[in-house]
Protein backbone atom coordinates (compact mmCIF):
# COMPACT_ATOMS: atom_id res chain seq x y z
CA UNK A 1 0.00 0.00 0.00
CA UNK A 2 2.65 2.60 0.67
CA UNK A 3 4.61 1.76 -2.62
CA UNK A 4 0.74 2.31 -4.44
CA UNK A 5 0.53 5.48 -2.12
CA UNK A 6 4.28 6.73 -2.76
CA UNK A 7 3.77 6.26 -6.71
CA UNK A 8 0.30 8.56 -6.72
CA UNK A 9 2.28 10.80 -4.71
CA UNK A 10 5.36 11.19 -7.40
CA UNK A 11 2.74 10.86 -10.19
CA UNK A 12 0.40 13.39 -9.11
CA UNK A 13 3.22 16.19 -8.31
CA UNK A 14 4.85 15.50 -11.82
CA UNK A 15 1.62 15.80 -13.61
CA UNK A 16 0.84 18.78 -11.68
CA UNK A 17 4.08 20.32 -12.43
CA UNK A 18 4.09 19.28 -16.52
CA UNK A 19 0.80 21.30 -16.76
CA UNK A 20 2.11 24.49 -14.70
CA UNK A 21 5.10 24.60 -16.79
CA UNK A 22 3.01 23.92 -19.59
CA UNK A 23 0.53 26.82 -19.75
CA UNK A 24 3.48 29.06 -18.19
CA UNK A 25 5.79 28.13 -21.71
CA UNK A 26 2.92 27.83 -23.41
CA UNK A 27 1.88 31.38 -22.38
CA UNK A 28 5.15 32.75 -22.73
CA UNK A 29 5.62 31.49 -25.93
CA UNK A 30 2.13 32.38 -27.53
CA UNK A 31 2.99 36.33 -26.37
CA UNK A 32 6.18 36.37 -28.37
CA UNK A 33 4.40 35.08 -31.19
CA UNK A 34 1.76 37.61 -31.04
CA UNK A 35 4.68 40.07 -30.18
CA UNK A 36 6.05 38.91 -33.80
CA UNK A 37 2.62 39.15 -35.31
CA UNK A 38 1.92 42.55 -33.84
CA UNK A 39 5.24 44.47 -35.48
CA UNK A 40 5.21 42.71 -38.38
CA UNK A 41 1.72 44.14 -39.39
CA UNK A 42 2.77 47.42 -38.60
CA UNK A 43 5.47 47.50 -40.68
CA UNK A 44 3.18 46.21 -43.35
CA UNK A 45 0.51 48.67 -42.62
CA UNK A 46 3.35 51.31 -42.93
CA UNK A 47 3.90 49.89 -46.82
CA UNK A 48 0.53 49.19 -47.78
CA UNK A 49 -0.07 52.83 -46.65
CA UNK A 50 2.41 54.00 -48.83
CA UNK A 51 1.91 51.87 -52.01
CA UNK A 52 4.47 49.15 -51.07
CA UNK A 53 7.31 51.36 -49.98
CA UNK A 54 8.73 53.56 -46.95
CA UNK A 55 8.07 56.74 -46.31
CA UNK A 56 10.27 59.93 -45.95
CA UNK A 57 12.75 59.43 -43.46
CA UNK A 58 10.98 61.09 -40.83
CA UNK A 59 7.96 59.26 -41.03
CA UNK A 60 8.19 57.63 -37.40
CA UNK A 61 7.14 61.14 -36.40
CA UNK A 62 4.17 60.60 -37.72
CA UNK A 63 0.98 58.47 -36.20
CA UNK A 64 1.35 55.27 -37.66
CA UNK A 65 -1.35 53.56 -39.77
CA UNK A 66 -3.30 51.11 -38.06
CA UNK A 67 -3.27 47.68 -40.11
CA UNK A 68 -5.18 44.49 -39.93
CA UNK A 69 -3.83 43.53 -36.66
CA UNK A 70 -2.89 47.07 -35.37
CA UNK A 71 -4.76 48.38 -31.72
CA UNK A 72 -4.37 51.22 -30.13
CA UNK A 73 -1.47 51.23 -27.73
CA UNK A 74 0.60 48.84 -29.32
CA UNK A 75 4.33 50.01 -29.70
CA UNK A 76 5.98 47.96 -32.60
CA UNK A 77 9.36 47.71 -32.07
CA UNK A 78 10.15 50.34 -35.06
CA UNK A 79 13.23 52.64 -34.95
CA UNK A 80 14.85 54.77 -37.93
CA UNK A 81 16.86 51.77 -38.90
CA UNK A 82 13.86 49.92 -39.26
CA UNK A 83 13.49 51.06 -43.31
CA UNK A 84 17.02 49.27 -44.01
CA UNK A 85 16.35 46.60 -41.62
CA UNK A 86 13.26 45.15 -43.41
CA UNK A 87 13.34 42.93 -46.24
CA UNK A 88 9.93 42.97 -47.73
CA UNK A 89 8.37 42.59 -51.82
CA UNK A 90 5.17 43.39 -53.15
CA UNK A 91 3.22 42.53 -56.18
CA UNK A 92 0.39 44.57 -57.73
CA UNK A 93 -1.93 42.65 -59.73
CA UNK A 94 -5.27 43.93 -61.31
CA UNK A 95 -8.72 42.66 -60.84
CA UNK A 96 -8.27 39.86 -62.93
CA UNK A 97 -5.71 38.92 -61.08
CA UNK A 98 -2.68 39.78 -63.74
CA UNK A 99 0.27 41.23 -62.54
CA UNK A 100 0.70 44.62 -62.90
CA UNK A 101 4.00 45.19 -60.96
CA UNK A 102 6.69 42.99 -58.48
CA UNK A 103 8.88 44.73 -56.70
CA UNK A 104 11.35 42.92 -55.28
CA UNK A 105 14.52 45.55 -54.43
CA UNK A 106 14.61 44.80 -50.81
CA UNK A 107 15.12 41.40 -50.82
CA UNK A 108 18.06 39.05 -52.36
CA UNK A 109 16.21 35.66 -52.06
CA UNK A 110 12.84 35.95 -54.06
CA UNK A 111 13.45 37.17 -57.70
CA UNK A 112 10.03 38.52 -59.97
CA UNK A 113 8.73 34.63 -61.12
CA UNK A 114 9.20 33.67 -57.13
CA UNK A 115 7.41 36.86 -55.70
CA UNK A 116 4.66 36.22 -58.55
CA UNK A 117 4.21 32.54 -58.08
CA UNK A 118 3.40 33.70 -54.29
CA UNK A 119 0.82 36.28 -54.98
CA UNK A 120 -0.92 33.61 -57.17
CA UNK A 121 -0.89 31.58 -54.46
CA UNK A 122 -2.01 33.78 -51.66
CA UNK A 123 -4.97 35.56 -54.06
CA UNK A 124 -6.17 31.63 -54.28
CA UNK A 125 -6.25 31.49 -50.66
CA UNK A 126 -8.52 35.00 -50.42
CA UNK A 127 -6.77 35.87 -47.31
CA UNK A 128 -5.65 39.23 -46.28
CA UNK A 129 -3.09 38.60 -44.04
CA UNK A 130 -1.01 35.43 -42.25
CA UNK A 131 2.87 33.67 -43.03
CA UNK A 132 3.62 32.34 -46.37
CA UNK A 133 6.90 30.18 -45.73
CA UNK A 134 9.31 32.47 -43.66
CA UNK A 135 7.51 35.76 -44.75
CA UNK A 136 4.33 37.24 -43.23
CA UNK A 137 1.88 39.21 -45.92
CA UNK A 138 -0.66 41.82 -46.18
CA UNK A 139 -3.34 42.40 -48.84
CA UNK A 140 -4.14 45.73 -49.68
CA UNK A 141 -6.78 47.24 -51.89
CA UNK A 142 -5.11 49.90 -54.21
CA UNK A 143 -6.80 52.24 -56.90
CA UNK A 144 -5.15 50.71 -59.32
CA UNK A 145 -5.27 47.12 -58.13
CA UNK A 146 -4.72 44.84 -55.05
CA UNK A 147 -0.93 44.80 -53.54
CA UNK A 148 0.22 41.74 -51.79
CA UNK A 149 3.33 42.92 -49.81
CA UNK A 150 5.23 40.42 -48.10
CA UNK A 151 7.75 41.33 -44.68
CA UNK A 152 10.81 38.82 -44.31
CA UNK A 153 10.30 36.69 -40.83
CA UNK A 154 13.22 34.52 -40.70
CA UNK A 155 15.28 35.96 -37.94
CA UNK A 156 12.30 36.52 -35.82
CA UNK A 157 10.71 32.95 -36.70
CA UNK A 158 14.26 31.78 -36.28
CA UNK A 159 14.50 33.48 -32.65
CA UNK A 160 11.19 32.01 -31.98
CA UNK A 161 11.78 28.63 -32.37
CA UNK A 162 14.99 28.94 -30.46
CA UNK A 163 13.08 30.31 -27.53
CA UNK A 164 10.28 27.46 -27.65
CA UNK A 165 13.40 24.77 -27.89
CA UNK A 166 15.25 26.26 -25.13
CA UNK A 167 12.53 27.05 -23.06
CA UNK A 168 11.10 23.48 -23.56
CA UNK A 169 14.45 21.48 -22.69
CA UNK A 170 14.63 23.33 -19.24
CA UNK A 171 11.14 22.85 -18.57
CA UNK A 172 12.17 18.99 -19.26
CA UNK A 173 15.39 19.38 -17.36
CA UNK A 174 13.51 20.91 -14.43
CA UNK A 175 11.23 18.21 -14.08
CA UNK A 176 13.93 15.21 -14.50
CA UNK A 177 15.61 17.24 -11.48
CA UNK A 178 11.95 17.47 -9.59
CA UNK A 179 11.34 14.01 -10.45
CA UNK A 180 14.93 12.87 -9.09
CA UNK A 181 14.38 14.48 -5.99
CA UNK A 182 10.84 12.97 -5.27
CA UNK A 183 12.15 9.68 -5.90
CA UNK A 184 15.05 10.33 -3.07
CA UNK A 185 12.71 12.42 -1.02
CA UNK A 186 9.18 10.92 -1.29
CA UNK A 187 10.13 7.85 0.75
CA UNK A 188 11.23 10.25 3.43
CA UNK A 189 7.87 12.39 2.93
CA UNK A 190 5.52 9.32 3.32
CA UNK A 191 7.37 7.97 6.16
CA UNK A 192 4.82 9.24 9.32
CA UNK A 193 1.61 7.88 7.24
CA UNK A 194 3.91 4.53 6.51
CA UNK A 195 4.57 4.42 10.44
CA UNK A 196 0.91 5.45 11.59
CA UNK A 197 -0.20 2.52 8.95
CA UNK A 198 2.32 0.01 9.98
CA UNK A 199 1.13 0.55 13.72
CA UNK A 200 -1.95 0.38 12.69
CA UNK A 201 -2.18 -3.14 11.45
CA UNK A 202 0.63 -3.90 14.22
CA UNK A 203 -1.89 -2.90 16.28
CA UNK A 204 -4.83 -5.38 14.74
CA UNK A 205 -2.21 -8.24 14.63
CA UNK A 206 -1.54 -7.93 18.28
CA UNK A 207 -5.29 -7.45 19.30
CA UNK A 208 -6.05 -10.46 16.76
CA UNK A 209 -3.81 -12.96 18.76
CA UNK A 210 -5.05 -11.74 22.25
CA UNK A 211 -8.02 -12.23 21.58
CA UNK A 212 -7.83 -15.60 20.72
CA UNK A 213 -6.89 -16.89 23.84
CA UNK A 214 -9.85 -15.39 25.89
CA UNK A 215 -12.26 -16.53 22.95
CA UNK A 216 -11.14 -20.21 23.06
CA UNK A 217 -11.35 -20.09 27.20
CA UNK A 218 -15.05 -18.86 26.48
CA UNK A 219 -16.14 -21.49 23.78
CA UNK A 220 -14.17 -24.12 26.31
CA UNK A 221 -15.69 -23.02 29.60
CA UNK A 222 -19.26 -23.05 27.12
CA UNK A 223 -18.70 -26.55 26.28
CA UNK A 224 -17.89 -27.60 30.02
CA UNK A 225 -20.99 -25.01 31.59
CA UNK A 226 -23.37 -26.88 28.66
CA UNK A 227 -21.92 -30.40 29.88
CA UNK A 228 -22.80 -29.27 34.05
CA UNK A 229 -26.33 -27.94 33.22
CA UNK A 230 -27.40 -28.83 30.23
CA UNK A 231 -27.84 -27.24 26.76
CA UNK A 232 -30.15 -24.13 26.75
CA UNK A 233 -30.81 -21.01 25.12
CA UNK A 234 -28.12 -18.60 27.05
CA UNK A 235 -24.99 -20.99 26.12
CA UNK A 236 -26.05 -20.99 22.46
CA UNK A 237 -26.03 -17.77 21.98
CA UNK A 238 -22.67 -16.94 24.09
CA UNK A 239 -21.13 -19.97 21.33
CA UNK A 240 -22.59 -18.65 18.49
CA UNK A 241 -21.08 -15.25 19.28
CA UNK A 242 -17.90 -16.42 20.33
CA UNK A 243 -17.84 -18.06 17.07
CA UNK A 244 -18.36 -14.79 15.15
CA UNK A 245 -15.63 -13.04 17.18
CA UNK A 246 -13.26 -15.63 16.49
CA UNK A 247 -13.99 -15.66 12.67
CA UNK A 248 -13.84 -11.62 12.87
CA UNK A 249 -10.15 -11.74 14.18
CA UNK A 250 -8.88 -14.33 11.74
CA UNK A 251 -10.61 -11.92 8.72
CA UNK A 252 -8.34 -9.43 10.52
CA UNK A 253 -5.35 -11.10 10.87
CA UNK A 254 -5.26 -12.74 6.99
CA UNK A 255 -6.30 -9.06 5.89
CA UNK A 256 -3.55 -7.80 7.39
CA UNK A 257 -1.18 -10.37 6.77
CA UNK A 258 -2.03 -10.15 2.87
CA UNK A 259 -0.93 -6.25 2.97
CA UNK A 260 2.24 -7.52 4.24
CA UNK A 261 3.63 -8.64 0.70
CA UNK A 262 2.59 -12.30 1.75
CA UNK A 263 4.72 -14.91 0.87
CA UNK A 264 2.37 -17.03 -1.42
CA UNK A 265 3.03 -20.51 -2.32
CA UNK A 266 3.19 -19.99 -6.21
CA UNK A 267 2.77 -23.23 -7.62
CA UNK A 268 1.16 -24.50 -11.44
CA UNK A 269 -2.57 -26.22 -10.90
CA UNK A 270 -5.82 -26.64 -12.71
CA UNK A 271 -7.94 -23.32 -12.05
CA UNK A 272 -10.95 -24.94 -13.85
CA UNK A 273 -10.75 -28.33 -11.43
CA UNK A 274 -10.64 -25.93 -8.68
CA UNK A 275 -13.72 -23.75 -9.88
CA UNK A 276 -16.17 -26.36 -10.55
CA UNK A 277 -15.01 -28.52 -6.76
CA UNK A 278 -15.28 -24.90 -5.31
CA UNK A 279 -18.53 -24.26 -6.64
CA UNK A 280 -20.25 -27.76 -6.43
CA UNK A 281 -19.75 -27.65 -2.36
CA UNK A 282 -22.08 -24.63 -3.20
CA UNK A 283 -24.87 -26.51 -4.49
CA UNK A 284 -26.16 -27.76 -1.03
CA UNK A 285 -26.56 -24.52 0.85
CA UNK A 286 -27.89 -22.83 -2.53
CA UNK A 287 -31.07 -25.47 -3.02
CA UNK A 288 -31.46 -25.29 1.11
CA UNK A 289 -32.02 -21.43 0.23
CA UNK A 290 -34.37 -21.90 -2.60
CA UNK A 291 -31.61 -20.60 -5.30
CA UNK A 292 -29.30 -22.50 -7.96
CA UNK A 293 -26.24 -21.76 -9.27
CA UNK A 294 -25.15 -22.23 -13.44
CA UNK A 295 -21.20 -22.99 -14.02
CA UNK A 296 -19.93 -22.14 -17.39
CA UNK A 297 -16.32 -23.21 -16.99
CA UNK A 298 -13.96 -24.12 -19.92
CA UNK A 299 -12.14 -27.20 -19.30
CA UNK A 300 -8.47 -27.52 -19.11
CA UNK A 301 -7.04 -23.68 -17.91
CA UNK A 302 -4.41 -23.48 -15.26
CA UNK A 303 -3.13 -20.54 -12.89
CA UNK A 304 -0.02 -20.26 -11.23
CA UNK A 305 -0.72 -18.98 -7.74
CA UNK A 306 -1.58 -19.94 -4.34
CA UNK A 307 -4.38 -23.01 -4.55
CA UNK A 308 -5.67 -22.35 -0.98
CA UNK A 309 -5.77 -18.37 -1.12
CA UNK A 310 -7.74 -18.74 -4.41
CA UNK A 311 -10.45 -21.31 -3.13
CA UNK A 312 -10.68 -18.68 -0.08
CA UNK A 313 -11.53 -16.35 -3.12
CA UNK A 314 -13.65 -17.87 -4.61
CA UNK A 315 -15.66 -19.52 -1.44
CA UNK A 316 -15.63 -15.28 -0.67
CA UNK A 317 -17.65 -14.52 -3.82
CA UNK A 318 -20.30 -17.26 -3.59
CA UNK A 319 -20.95 -16.66 -0.43
CA UNK A 320 -21.28 -13.50 -0.93
CA UNK A 321 -23.62 -14.22 -4.26
CA UNK A 322 -25.79 -16.55 -1.84
CA UNK A 323 -26.22 -14.10 0.72
CA UNK A 324 -27.48 -11.45 -0.97
CA UNK A 325 -29.39 -13.07 -3.71
CA UNK A 326 -32.98 -13.00 -4.75
CA UNK A 327 -35.36 -15.95 -3.49
CA UNK A 328 -35.06 -18.81 -6.41
CA UNK A 329 -32.28 -16.54 -8.33
CA UNK A 330 -29.90 -18.44 -10.87
CA UNK A 331 -26.38 -17.38 -9.49
CA UNK A 332 -24.09 -17.89 -12.51
CA UNK A 333 -20.44 -18.80 -12.02
CA UNK A 334 -18.26 -18.32 -15.20
CA UNK A 335 -14.38 -19.35 -16.04
CA UNK A 336 -12.98 -18.62 -19.62
CA UNK A 337 -9.27 -17.80 -21.05
CA UNK A 338 -8.78 -14.24 -22.59
CA UNK A 339 -5.55 -14.00 -23.68
CA UNK A 340 -3.20 -14.75 -21.47
CA UNK A 341 -5.23 -14.15 -18.70
CA UNK A 342 -8.05 -15.94 -16.95
CA UNK A 343 -11.57 -14.56 -16.41
CA UNK A 344 -13.44 -15.55 -13.23
CA UNK A 345 -17.36 -13.97 -13.03
CA UNK A 346 -19.87 -14.44 -10.34
CA UNK A 347 -23.64 -13.12 -11.16
CA UNK A 348 -26.45 -13.56 -9.12
CA UNK A 349 -29.72 -11.15 -9.38
CA UNK A 350 -29.92 -8.71 -6.55
CA UNK A 351 -32.96 -9.04 -3.94
CA UNK A 352 -32.99 -5.25 -3.85
CA UNK A 353 -31.68 -2.60 -6.69
CA UNK A 354 -28.09 -2.16 -5.78
CA UNK A 355 -27.54 1.56 -6.14
CA UNK A 356 -24.58 2.05 -9.09
CA UNK A 357 -23.06 4.58 -6.26
CA UNK A 358 -22.36 1.97 -3.76
CA UNK A 359 -20.39 -0.49 -6.27
CA UNK A 360 -17.03 1.85 -5.28
CA UNK A 361 -17.64 1.09 -1.62
CA UNK A 362 -18.34 -2.47 -1.84
CA UNK A 363 -14.28 -3.54 -1.35
CA UNK A 364 -14.33 -1.55 1.50
CA UNK A 365 -13.62 -2.94 5.33
CA UNK A 366 -16.62 -3.07 7.08
CA UNK A 367 -18.84 -1.15 4.53
CA UNK A 368 -22.46 -2.44 4.44
CA UNK A 369 -24.77 -0.84 1.70
CA UNK A 370 -28.51 -0.87 2.25
CA UNK A 371 -29.31 -2.72 -0.61
CA UNK A 372 -25.83 -4.30 -1.01
CA UNK A 373 -24.47 -5.48 2.57
CA UNK A 374 -27.45 -6.07 4.88
CA UNK A 375 -27.59 -9.41 5.54
CA UNK A 376 -25.42 -10.02 8.35
CA UNK A 377 -21.77 -10.11 8.69
CA UNK A 378 -19.05 -7.92 9.33
CA UNK A 379 -18.58 -6.63 5.37
CA UNK A 380 -14.91 -8.26 5.33
CA UNK A 381 -15.15 -10.75 2.90
CA UNK A 382 -14.85 -8.58 -0.50
CA UNK A 383 -12.10 -6.99 1.38
CA UNK A 384 -10.52 -10.56 1.72
CA UNK A 385 -11.30 -11.11 -1.95
CA UNK A 386 -9.38 -7.86 -3.16
CA UNK A 387 -6.68 -8.71 -1.33
CA UNK A 388 -6.25 -12.06 -2.41
CA UNK A 389 -6.20 -10.28 -6.03
CA UNK A 390 -4.04 -7.95 -5.63
CA UNK A 391 -1.34 -10.20 -4.07
CA UNK A 392 -1.48 -12.27 -7.21
CA UNK A 393 -1.56 -8.82 -9.08
CA UNK A 394 -4.94 -9.13 -11.06
CA UNK A 395 -7.64 -7.32 -11.11
CA UNK A 396 -11.57 -7.52 -9.34
CA UNK A 397 -14.21 -5.13 -10.32
CA UNK A 398 -17.95 -4.94 -9.10
CA UNK A 399 -20.37 -4.53 -11.77
CA UNK A 400 -24.53 -3.77 -12.38
CA UNK A 401 -25.44 -2.21 -15.32
CA UNK A 402 -29.01 -2.69 -14.93
CA UNK A 403 -29.14 -2.28 -10.99
CA UNK A 404 -30.42 -5.28 -10.83
CA UNK A 405 -27.53 -8.34 -11.48
CA UNK A 406 -24.47 -7.95 -9.56
CA UNK A 407 -21.26 -9.43 -11.24
CA UNK A 408 -18.19 -9.96 -9.69
CA UNK A 409 -15.18 -9.95 -12.38
CA UNK A 410 -12.09 -11.47 -11.17
CA UNK A 411 -8.74 -11.17 -13.73
CA UNK A 412 -5.77 -13.59 -13.08
CA UNK A 413 -2.64 -14.19 -15.36
CA UNK A 414 -2.69 -17.25 -16.09
CA UNK A 415 1.26 -17.95 -16.09
CA UNK A 416 3.00 -15.42 -13.45
CA UNK A 417 6.25 -15.84 -12.07
CA UNK A 418 8.18 -17.11 -8.84
CA UNK A 419 9.65 -13.43 -8.12
CA UNK A 420 6.10 -12.13 -7.96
Amino acid sequence: MMRALRRKLIVATMLSLTVVLTVILGGVNLMSRQKLVGEADAILAVLAENQGSFPHRGFLRDPLPQGPTWTPGMSPAMSPETPYESRYFSVLLDADGQILQTDTGQVAAIDDAAAADAAAKILATGRTTGFWEQYRYLRSEESDGTRLIFLNCTRSLSSLRTTLLYSSALALLGLGTVLVLLLLLSQRIIRPVAESYEKQKRFITDAGHELKTPLTIISADTDLAEVECGENQWLTDIRRQAQRLTGLTHDLIFLSRMEEQPQLQLLDFPLSDLVEETAQSFLAPAKSQGKALSLSIQPLLSCTGDEKSLRQLLSILLDNALRYAADGAVIAVELQSKGRNVLLRVSNPMARPLDKAALEHLFERFYRGDAARSAGGYGLGLSIARSIVAAHRGKIRAECPDGVTLTMAVTLHARQTAGL
